[in-house]
C-alpha cells in the first residue's frame, strides 16, 4: 500500500472508525514511523504535532484502539483506520471526539455476520458448521432454510416469543449462508425491499 507522506511534510490525516459500528471516533495524524508502529503493535499510534513525538492512543488512559484494518484514499494521502475501541476514545471521556455515543446497531450486525460467513467460505476451516454447509451444497443449504422457516412458523403459532426469536435467528443464519453461496448479500434483500417501498414499484 502506497501512502504519500511527503504531501504534508511527512504527515497524513488518519480518520479512526469503529470497525463494527462504522462510527467515526477521532482524527489524528501519522508519520511513517507511527504507521509502522501501528502495524507492528496492532494498537493505533499517532504523531503528536504539539509534542513532536509518537503517542499510542491509550498509553495513559488504557483506552486503546485495537487495529482491525487500514485503508488509504484515492489520493494516497489520507488513511481510514478501522479499530475496536477499548473504552471511550476522547480524552474528555466521550465515545467520540464529537461527543456522540458509539452504540452498536443490531441491524448492522447482519452485514458483519455475512462478512464472517464469507470468510468461512473463502477459508473453509475444518470443524466449522458453516464449512460443512458449504460442502453439502446448494440443495442442502436451501433445505435447511426451509426447515428453519417451518420451525419458525410452528413457534409463531404454538410457541413462545423466546422460541420464535431463536428459530427465526436460525432461519436468518441459514439464509445468509445460502445467499453467500449464491454470491448475494443481505444488503441485496434490503435494496429489493427498498425498491418495493417505492409507491411506483410494480411486481415483476
Amino acid at each position: 500500500m502506497y501512502i504519500n507522506f511527503e504531501k504534508m511534510n511527512g504527515l497524513v490525516p488518519a480518520i479512526v472508525q469503529d470497525a463494527d459500528t462504522r462510527k467515526v471516533l477521532m482524527l489524528g495524524f501519522m508519520n511513517e514511523e507511527a504507521y509502522k508502529t501501528t502495524i507492528d503493535t496492532r494498537k493505533v499510534t499517532f504523531y503528536s504535532r504539539t509534542r513532536q513525538c509518537l503517542w499510542t492512543k491509550g498509553e495513559e488512559s488504557g483506552h486503546w484502539l485495537h487495529l482491525v484494518d487500514i485503508k488509504v484514499d484515492c489520493d494516497n494521502d489520507t488513511l481510514l483506520i478501522q479499530a475496536h475501541p477499548e473504552g471511550p476514545t476522547c480524552h474528555k471521556g466521550t465515545d467520540t471526539c464529537w461527543g456522540e455515543n458509539n452504540e452498536s446497531q443490531p441491524l448492522s450486525f447482519l452485514s458483519t455476520l455475512q462478512d464472517f460467513i464469507e470468510k468461512r467460505h473463502e477459508e473453509m476451516p475444518e470443524g466449522s458448521y458453516t464449512t460443512s454447509l458449504f460442502k453439502d451444497g446448494i440443495n442442502r443449504m436451501a433445505q435447511k432454510v426451509g426447515e428453519e422457516a417451518l420451525e419458525t412458523v410452528i413457534e409463531a403459532v404454538n410457541g413462545t416469543n423466546d422460541r420464535l426469536l431463536y428459530e427465526a435467528s436460525d432461519m436468518f443464519y441459514h439464509l445468509i449462508v445460502l445467499l453467500t453461496a449464491k454470491g448475494l448479500r443481505i444488503e441485496d434483500i434490503a435494496r429489493e425491499l427498498m425498491e418495493r417501498h417505492n409507491p411506483n414499484w410494480k411486481k415483476h
